[in-house]
C-alpha cells in the first residue's frame, strides 16, 4: 500500500493563476470572457457550421420574423431579410468581418506599435523628442477621422478600411509603450538593473514589460474596442464592407429601408455588435484589476 504523505505542504500560485483567480472571481468578467470565446469560435469555423450561404436568397422566405413570431418559420430562427437571407447565417458570418479581421489587426499594429514604442523609449536626443511631438499630433486627431483620411487616398473596401485602421492604431500602441517606459526609467529597480549591466533586450523583456503590462492591456482593450466600431462605422457608412458583405454595420445600414417593416433586421446586428464591445471592454477592465492588485503585492 502506498505511504502516507505525512508532511504537507503549501503551494503558492505562479502570479499568472493569482490573476486568473482574482478575474475568475468576477461572474460578469467571466460570462463576457466566454462570450469571446464564442465569437472567435464563429469567425473561425462559423461559415462551415451555418445551412445557408450568406447571400442564398430563399424567394419563399422574404421578410419572416424570428421563429418564436406566430409568422415565423423554425427553419430560420431568426427570421430572413427582405430578400430572404437567413439572419443567423448572416450574423455568424458577420462575426469574422467585424470581430475576427479587427482583431488580426489590432494584435498586427499592436506588435508593431510595441516594438517601436520600446526602441524609441530606450533612446534620447532629436530623434525621440521629435517622434514625441509628433505622436502627440498624431493622437489629437480623432482615429475615425484619420481612418476617413487614409480611405479617402486608398478608396473605399473592407480591406483598405481594416488597413487604415491599423495604421491609425499603430502610433497610439507607439505612444502608450514610449511613455509607460519613461515613466519607469527613473525607478530604483531599473537603476539597479542598469548598474548590474544588463543589455538593453533583457532590460526590456525582463525588466519593463513586466511592469507595463497593466498599460498594455487597457490600451489592447482600448485598441480592439475602436477597431471593432470604426469598422462598423465605416460599413454603416459604406466606406468599409460593401453591400451584400454581411458585416454588422453594413447590415445596418442595408436595415434602414426596412427597419419599420422588418424590425428584427436592425436589431440582430445592433445587439450582436453591443453585447461584443461591452464583453471585450469588461474582460479588458476586470484583467487590468486583476494585474494591477498583483503588482501591488
Amino acid at each position: 500500500m502506498p505511504r502516507p504523505n505525512l508532511y504537507y505542504e503549501e503551494r503558492t500560485p505562479s502570479p499568472l493563476e493569482r490573476v486568473w483567480l482574482e478575474f475568475n472571481r468576477n461572474p460578469l468578467a467571466r460570462a463576457a470572457l466566454y462570450i469571446l470565446i464564442f465569437i472567435i469560435f464563429l469567425s473561425m469555423f462559423g461559415p462551415w457550421l451555418t445551412p445557408y450561404g450568406p447571400n442564398e436568397q430563399m424567394l419563399d422566405a422574404i421578410s419572416l420574423p424570428p421563429a418564436w413570431s406566430d409568422d415565423g418559420n423554425i427553419r430560420f430562427l431568426l427570421g430572413t431579410d427582405e430578400l430572404g437571407r437567413d439572419m443567423v447565417t448572416r450574423i455568424i458570418y458577420g462575426a469574422r468581418y467585424t470581430f475576427g479581421y479587427p482583431f488580426l489587426v489590432v494584435l498586427a499594429s499592436a506588435a508593431i506599435g510595441i516594438s517601436l514604442g520600446a526602441t524609441a523609449a530606450i533612446t534620447v536626443g532629436v530623434k525621440s523628442s521629435t517622434l514625441k511631438h509628433l505622436l502627440d499630433v498624431l493622437m489629437s486627431i480623432p482615429s475615425l477621422l484619420l481612418a476617413l483620411i487614409i480611405i479617402a487616398i486608398t478608396g473605399p473596401g473592407l480591406s483598405n478600411a481594416l488597413l487604415a485602421i491599423g495604421l491609425v492604431l499603430i502610433p497610439q500602441f507607439l505612444h502608450v509603450t514610449r511613455n509607460a517606459i519613461q515613466d519607469e526609467r527613473q525607478k530604483p529597480y531599473v537603476t539597479a538593473s542598469r548598474l548590474n549591466g544588463v543589455s538593453d533586450f533583457y532590460l526590456l523583456t525582463m525588466v519593463f514589460f513586466p511592469n507595463i503590462v497593466k498599460v498594455l492591456v487597457i490600451q489592447l482593450t482600448i485598441g480592439l474596442s475602436i477597431a471593432i466600431l470604426d469598422i462598423a462605422a465605416l460599413g454603416f457608412l459604406r466606406l468599409g464592407a460593401q453591400s451584400p458583405t454581411p458585416e454588422w454595420g453594413s447590415m445596418l445600414a442595408q436595415s434602414l429601408e426596412v427597419a419599420y417593416i422588418s424590425p428584427w433586421v436592425m436589431a440582430l446586428p445592433g445587439i450582436a455588435l453591443f453585447v461584443t464591445l461591452v464583453s471585450v471592454n469588461l474582460v479588458g477592465e476586470t484583467l487590468r484589476i486583476a494585474i494591477q492588485k498583483q503588482l501591488e503585492r
